[in-house]
């Protein structure tokens, strides 16, 4: 027996983050994982960041995080997203070598002081009565792996992707398992489901990879990397690796007839899957029958590394047969001749429904237990990674009776997350957008670490050297606003000059070069411009902003009794009871709940202080 302050069930991209929170936190940690060498394997496209995503990834490292600086060694292309459009929907985007990135999470997390890699499979977790006064029926003690071993931990993390129950779909074909070569978590599940937790089944899938000497690249049109290219890290300097092309091509009629010939045989329409998809991320089956007027699907063929001989085909997921894959694939032009390595497969798993864990991500029903990454219903390494750096910073502040960590709406496209997760459990694979933050020009990717990183360092992630590298930056920005304020050009102050549209940031470069400005960094003068630019609008938001904290601030007690209050209607009744809000913001956020239930809950909060039910002065 193995004594432990944290477990982490797991080794995917919410498992890294959550261990390396963890012990990087002084907590004595474990991961276990079935299979070491596939710790922060890429199971599906070897890329990281997008709309939504990127800026995920950067609050991620802007609080201390693993994500952006091993993307940062294993990138092999740099896109900045939506260039041409404003600052808060651009974002980050990089391939990586798939096997770079995988080897890198492995190098960092060996070299990390408290934290040993246990290989094997969790069986049950070991638990005894809660008697703690709270909600929850027991309290975790540990785990229970294959092979008659038992860990102790007051803390469990479960991060097990989409391995519990898993069943892989490639036609009429299925295999158990999570992934190409690894078994499924079979015994958990139903463990689970014995300690009382209502478990659901939801459904993801994977393209083909072709063989990149099988690409025709006559008949693909290039998309290369950018020529500035922006690290996702704020740790990074620059990036001087080469910078490999990706490829783009589009269906045709032929391969939609291809399909649309096949649906028969296809999981999905068969009959064979029933889970629910990801609705943002649809197979190519989906995409031909749900918009069956459009004549041709963008697809990006991207490479998996520098000297990997592995294409992921990008755009094309699909369950189909495999002969029926290379059928259509070779529709397709610059696909011809194509040599399918790996076929497209779907995988259905089981996850826990949201409603029955807290905005720390600790479960209500089991104490101590904690659950991060597609076990919520998300879909993406980078929301995975963004729970599994909040729960690991949870278990350890549970462990040294300190504030659970919980970022707000207003703070992070993490609280967005985690917020819309809780309020709005999913009933199919969630994935983040710029438009699901009411805030995106204040949560912008490039300002991540302002917003964060003192956050960070209150946590304890933040280590002195980007700390450091933080403040400096900061005293750039405040000098550079300084003399941007002071400094007059054709009549205006610089200030003035640059709120202009028709102001580039290459002229605004070109300025400050002429006033010896130019040994301040290019992402201080990005900084400074779109502060500028943007303030009015910036201002508006905090306002807004301020005024959500304020629903925010009003308390909820855990134990109203929302069937009592005859007032609700039966389904606010039954979502509050189901999702127990602990803020007046939280439960306005909930769907169904309309502004009448919010305004009977704040009467019914007050008339309970009024009464000294519950502490606090009447709001």
């Amino acid at each position: 027996m193995s004594q432990y302050s944290v477990i982490v069930i797991g080794g995917g991209h919410a498992g890294t983050e959550a261990a390396w929170a963890a012990a990087r936190l002084g907590a004595p940690t474990a991961m276990v994982t079935m299979e070491s060498t596939a710790i922060g394997r890429m199971s599906c496209n070897p890329a990281i960041g997008g709309l939504g995503k990127g800026h995920i990834v950067r609050e991620i490292d802007a609080l201390g995080g693993l994500m952006g600086q091993v993307t940062d060694v294993a990138g092999i292309q740099f896109r900045m997203l939506n260039r041409s459009k404003g600052p808060a929907v651009q974002a980050p985007r990089a391939q990586t070598d798939r096997q770079a990135y995988a080897c890198e999470v492995q190098r960092r997390l060996s070299e990390t002081p408290n934290l040993d890699i246990i290989e094997g499979t969790v069986e049950s977790l070991t638990v005894v009565p809660c008697e703690d006064g709270s909600d929850a029926r027991h309290r975790v003690t540990g785990v229970q792996i294959s092979g008659d071993r038992t860990l102790t931990a007051p803390c469990v993390i479960i991060t097990t992707g989409t391995f519990m129950r898993a069943l892989m779909h490639c036609g009429q074909s299925q295999t158990p398992g999570g992934r190409v070569g690894e078994s499924a978590s079979r015994g958990l599940s139903g463990h689970l489901e014995g300690l009382g937790f209502e478990l659901g089944r939801l459904k993801t899938g994977t393209p083909p990879r072709v063989h990149r000497d099988s690409l025709d690249h006559d008949k693909l049109e290039p998309q290369p990397g950018d020529d500035d290219p922006v690290p996702f890290s704020y740790m990074t300097d620059r990036l001087d690796q080469t910078q490999i092309h990706c490829w783009i091509t589009y269906t045709n009629h032929k391969t939609h007839e291809h399909i649309r010939n096949n649906l028969h045989v296809a999981p999905m329409y068969s009959g064979q899957i029933t889970s629910d998809g990801p609705r943002y991320c649809p197979s190519i089956e989906d995409k031909v029958v749900r918009f069956a007027d459009r004549p041709r699907h963008l697809l990006f063929l991207e490479p998996e590394g520098y000297d990997s001989e592995r294409v992921y085909c990008n755009g094309i997921s699909t369950s189909l047969p495999a002969e029926v894959q290379e059928q259509f694939i070779r529709t397709i032009p610059g696909l011809q001749r194509a040599k399918i390595l790996q076929p497209g497969y779907a995988v259905e798993y089981d996850f826990i429904p949201t409603h029955q864990t807290k905005r720390t991500l600790e479960t209500k029903i089991v104490s101590g237990l904690y659950l991060a990454g597609q076990i919520c219903g998300t879909s993406g390494y980078e929301e995975a990674a963004a729970q599994g750096l909040i729960a690991g910073v949870n278990a350890v502040h549970a462990l040294n009776n300190r504030e659970p960590f919980v970022l707000g709406r207003d703070q992070a496209y993490i609280g967005v997350l985690i917020d819309d997760l809780i309020t709005k459990p999913p009933t199919e694979p969630y994935r983040m957008f710029t438009s699901r933050a009411e805030y995106r020009l204040h949560l912008r990717h490039d300002n991540a670490d302002q917003r964060l990183t003192s956050i960070g360092r209150d946590t304890g992630l933040v280590d002195d050297l980007r700390f450091s590298a933080f403040q400096n930056k900061l005293q750039e920005i405040s000098y550079l606003k300084s003399r941007v304020n002071r400094i007059r050009h054709h009549g205006k102050t610089l200030d003035e000059w640059i709120r202009q549209p028709d102001v580039t940031e290459a002229d605004f470069h070109a300025r400050l070069e002429e006033l010896n400005l130019n040994s301040v960094s290019r992402e201080t003068v990005r900084q400074v411009m779109i502060d500028a630019r943007y303030s009015g609008y910036i201002e508006r938001q905090k306002r807004q902003i301020e005024k959500m904290r304020k629903m925010e601030s009003l308390k909820i007690p855990t134990n109203v009794d929302y069937q009592g209050i005859a007032e609700l209607r039966l389904e606010a009744r039954e979502k509050l009871s189901r999702i127990k809000p602990q803020t007046l913001g939280q439960a306005s956020r909930i769907s169904g709940i309309n502004p009448s239930d919010v305004t009977i809950i704040w009467v019914h909060m007050r008339h309970r202080r009024e009464n000294g039910l519950i502490p606090g002065k009447p709001s």
